[in-house]
């Protein structure tokens, strides 16, 4: 049989390795404890980030909706102005020709009066010498 002494030794080996055994679950909670709170954090930076991107990408959807109702305001803008200039075009286009037609007729008279002066200028010219003969020999003049 066995003694007192080796059971109280064996009981002692027993208590020595359940104390190394609670030591060594004390720092693997405190480990796992360490990962719940990095886990944590880990996870309410990712839904930070999350609910950022959520924001940005409402900006953008708001963003483009006004965008698309500007444009479509400008298009109808430029519709109508479109409209407004091609009526103004069509009713101001005859007498756009009208002024071209007198624009034209003006150079011709501008022309023929040019011509008549030049003409008239001529005609004096060339008649100034008999006409001085002829103021001298009624005037009796040598």
């Amino acid at each position: 049989m066995t003694s007192n002494d080796d059971i109280l030794r064996a009981l002692g080996r027993v208590e020595g390795r359940l104390t190394g055994i609670e030591e060594n679950m004390a720092l693997l909670r405190e480990d796992v404890s360490d990962e719940k709170e990095n886990a944590h954090e880990s996870r309410s930076v990712v839904h930070r980030r999350l609910d950022e991107q959520a924001k940005q990408i409402a900006r953008l959807d708001t963003t483009v909706a006004i965008s698309g109702g500007v444009e479509a305001t400008l298009r109808e803008e430029i519709k109508g102005l479109r409209e407004t200039v091609e009526k103004n075009h069509a009713s101001t286009q005859p007498a756009l020709e009208d002024w071209k037609r007198i624009k034209a007729i003006g150079y011709g008279i501008s022309g023929l009066i040019a011509l008549a002066g030049l003409t008239v200028g001529g005609v004096v010219a060339y008649a100034s010498d008999g006409a001085v003969a002829w103021l001298r020999h009624w005037l009796k003049i040598n």
